[in-house]
């Protein structure tokens, strides 16, 4: 059992616990989450509210994103990124395209230490591309008990629960095999779509070789595509293969090749040929493998594709959830599907371009751009923009406009997009409208950056990225630090049309209150989203603090 306390407690005993369910009070109000300081209890007391619920915690508690944090860690394999966490919950992501390799039996025993700890993951073999989310980490209550902890971590001690096997570029010959009525376009349309299956899983076909439906046929073409090099060889019989004794398996074997295994658990996909030529994979389609849809021999490709090796008994364990025909409960392939593609949403890391703002004319520096001052040797405009860049945002985009040579020069050679605001003297809003039509369209949503705030770092902003979803109605992402709201702000791409009818020097900040009940925050413990340096004097401070 955790040993925090969790109920209601009297606003005048609350100092320092956390709010389990946000308070509203006027127009205003706190979100749950929110540890309470004496200026809030004061608040409340002032608004008549004498109960509220929270969480206090005690010695021996771990709090739930420091919990979900390390235990993602522990689990998370090569070829994942462990993302910041947010309300107990750490997601886990693919750094490129692959294959996901679980260790199932230690991943069951990490969901049986303790209802506290939970794990959930794709299924076993998923193909996954860059940035799509393969496991997340959440802890059930607000805090869980060291020794909990301490034995889900004793799980992972052999090494990381899963995995990406990334696609190791495998280079593929196709042999196809035809009778007098065998059609050409058939035969053509089949190149087609094994090539583009092929590319799908990073694999590359090299050539195709056509041949008499007869043993001797297959043996020949099989023999003399070994010969020219490669690492697998497939064959698109003719006619199905109906017993192991059939052309298309005896083919292979009068190639030098072996038989491993005929048939699968798998519909579409039952009737393929599993067999090699020392350890180069030889195998016989099964013929619906002429069309783009999901069968079998994905699942067996998918595999080889990423360097793992697939035996009979890895094939014959593919009939639990093998059953892939087109049903009412299974969707149709989406158009646009890449060959052996499933319909279905995949959940990846959001799109979010970070827009820079960097256009303003320092007037109430009297004088100098304080974008170009160097800090530790770097313009401070230099800071923001790398935080961006070393986040998980999609993009970066700069807004210039006073001093636009100046800047584009101090921020050459960076993998950035800058855009030109030549109404920069109309105020903030004409910048921000500026980068908006500088965001790609798929862009899930933007974070807006201001050029003169140095202290925001990367941890930030990915903390940010974690919090936002808009499914949880979590549209507005805001950091908030010494009780006060500050920047960078995180926006979902549902409010475009708004931002984009802002005037003046206002920014986005009204639309805030306006949906208000879309706004997470994220509680920074130190200063630096209040941080901007506008005048000389805090320029002065700032970097007499830093000596």
């Amino acid at each position: 059992m955790v040993a925090m306390f969790f109920g209601s407690m009297a606003v005048r005993d609350a100092l320092g616990a956390t709010l389990a369910h946000g308070v509203k009070f006027g127009r205003s109000g706190f979100k749950k989450g929110r540890t309470l300081d004496a200026a809030d209890l004061a608040l409340l007391a002032e608004a008549g509210i004498e109960q509220v619920s929270a969480v206090r915690f005690e010695p021996g508690d771990v709090e739930e994103d420091a919990a979900a944090h390390s235990l993602a860690k522990a689990v998370a394999g090569p070829g994942l990124r462990v993302a910041e966490p947010f309300t107990g919950r750490s997601n886990l992501f693919a750094e490129g395209d692959g294959i996901l390799v679980l260790d199932l039996e230690r991943l069951q025993a990490l969901n049986r230490v303790d209802p506290d700890l939970t794990i959930a993951t794709l299924p076993p073999f998923a193909r996954v591309a860059a940035k799509d989310m393969v496991a997340t980490v959440k802890i059930i209550p607000f805090a869980t008990q060291e020794d909990v902890l301490a034995r889900g971590l004793a799980v992972t001690e052999g090494g990381p629960l899963l995995r990406l096997a990334p696609f190791v570029g495998l280079r593929v010959r196709l042999v196809q095999s035809a009778t007098s009525a065998t059609s050409d376009k058939l035969l053509d349309k089949t190149v087609e779509v094994t090539r583009q299956r092929l590319e799908a899983v990073g694999a590359t076909l090299l050539g195709e070789r056509r041949c008499p439906h007869t043993t001797d046929g297959i043996a020949a073409a099989v023999a003399a595509s070994l010969a020219e090099g490669g690492d697998m060889v497939l064959i698109a019989g003719a006619s199905a293969v109906t017993d192991r004794r059939d052309v298309l398996p005896s083919g292979i074997e009068a190639a030098g090749g072996t038989v491993d295994h005929v048939g699968m658990p798998v519909d579409p996909g039952n009737l393929l040929v599993f067999g090699r030529h020392g350890d180069i994979p030889v195998i016989g389609l099964p013929g619906c493998a002429r069309s783009i849809k999901l069968n079998g021999f994905d699942w067996v490709l998918e595999r080889l594709a990423a360097g793992l090796r697939v035996t009979p008994q890895d094939i014959m364990a593919m009939g639990v959830g093998g059953l892939l025909s087109e049903i009412p409960t299974r969707p149709q392939p989406r158009g646009g599907a890449k060959p052996g593609e499933q319909a279905g949403a995949t959940m990846r890391l959001p799109r979010i371009t970070a827009l820079v703002l960097a256009a303003g004319r320092s007037s109430r520096m009297r004088g100098p751009n304080k974008l170009l001052t160097p800090i530790d040797g770097k313009p401070l405009v230099g800071h923001v923009v790398d935080a961006a860049l070393a986040s998980s945002c999609d993009r970066v985009v700069v807004v210039t406009g006073h001093m636009q040579a100046e800047l584009t020069e101090v921020l050459a050679g960076r993998p950035l997009t800058l855009t030109h605001n030549p109404d920069f003297a109309d105020g903030l809003a004409s910048s921000l409208k500026a980068g908006l039509a500088a965001v790609p369209a798929d862009a899930d949503g933007v974070l807006v950056l201001l050029g003169d705030m140095p202290d925001i770092d990367r941890r930030l902003i990915d903390r940010m990225i974690a919090a936002f979803s808009p499914a949880d109605r979590r549209s507005i992402v805001v950091p908030v630090a010494d009780g006060r709201r500050g920047n960078p702000v995180l926006w979902s791409s549902a409010f475009f049309a708004e931002m984009r009818e802002l005037a003046g020097d206002a920014g986005a900040r009204a639309l805030i209150d306006r949906h208000e009940d879309q706004v997470a925050e994220i509680a920074v413990e130190h200063r630096g989203p209040l941080v901007d340096l506008d005048t000389p004097e805090a320029l002065a401070a700032y970097l007499e603090n830093r000596t």
